[in-house]
């Protein structure tokens, strides 16, 4: 299972692409506003910023909901790297532009999803990535979890080519169990990235280690 990190913050990614298991980046608008990017000219510097820090896909998202908006935007996106994952919404003029860039060869990320039948529609239309919202799935009394193994079934029966990229991880359970279930990607905070490393049993290990290495001093 690819990592890839779910922020806009550069220390954070330089943080993550340190731990040598970073494999690519996903972004959105609320993630740029939280780091005060939101000029378009800041935004399309900030995207190339990283595609210089991380060798791998990072997805951009446009903000436009009708097709020739999200066309025109990703267009524009895409021409900033060959890295560059256009990001397109799950709406009906979303699925007619992931059609239209997966023919000229773009890649994109299709992102909002929440149902397996929202996933079939993707896949048929080419997408590259599929983003479904494994926390916030989860928000509303459903399994987030449950939605990310229907999906890999569905996409394993049907052969599709597309790759689940399970988005709103909140804790580092959700990162085992989506790879457990399936899941090609896990896009994660870094908080659940590190979460990953923490056990009592390692700390108390290593402690009692260091304290019979003084033995021999």
């Amino acid at each position: 299972m690819k990592f890839f990190i779910d922020t806009a913050n550069l220390a954070q990614i330089k943080e993550a692409n340190e731990l040598g298991i970073l494999d690519g980046v996903t972004t959105n608008p609320s993630l740029m506003a939280k780091e005060g990017i939101q000029a378009n000219d800041a935004v399309m510097h900030h995207y190339k910023t990283i595609c210089e820090m991380v060798d791998g896909d990072i997805s951009a998202e446009v903000i436009s909901t009708d097709f020739e908006g999200m066309v025109a935007e990703g267009e524009k996106l895409a021409a900033i790297h060959k890295n560059i994952v256009v990001k397109i919404p799950m709406i009906k003029d979303g699925i007619k532009a992931i059609k239209y860039f997966s023919q000229k060869g773009i890649k994109t990320n299709c992102t909002l999803v929440f149902s397996a039948g929202q996933a079939i529609l993707a896949a048929k239309a080419g997408a590259t990535y599929l983003s479904p919202f494994v926390g916030r799935v989860d928000d509303m009394n459903w399994d987030g979890i449950d939605l990310i193994a229907q999906i890999s079934h569905v996409y394993a029966v049907q052969g599709f080519k597309t790759q689940i990229l399970a988005a709103s991880i909140r804790n580092p359970l959700h990162i085992i169990k989506c790879a457990e279930n399936g899941a090609h990607v896990c896009t994660c905070p870094l908080s659940s990235i590190l979460g990953l490393l923490k056990h009592p049993l390692t700390d108390i290990g290593l402690a009692q280690f260091l304290e019979d290495a003084k033995k021999f001093a």
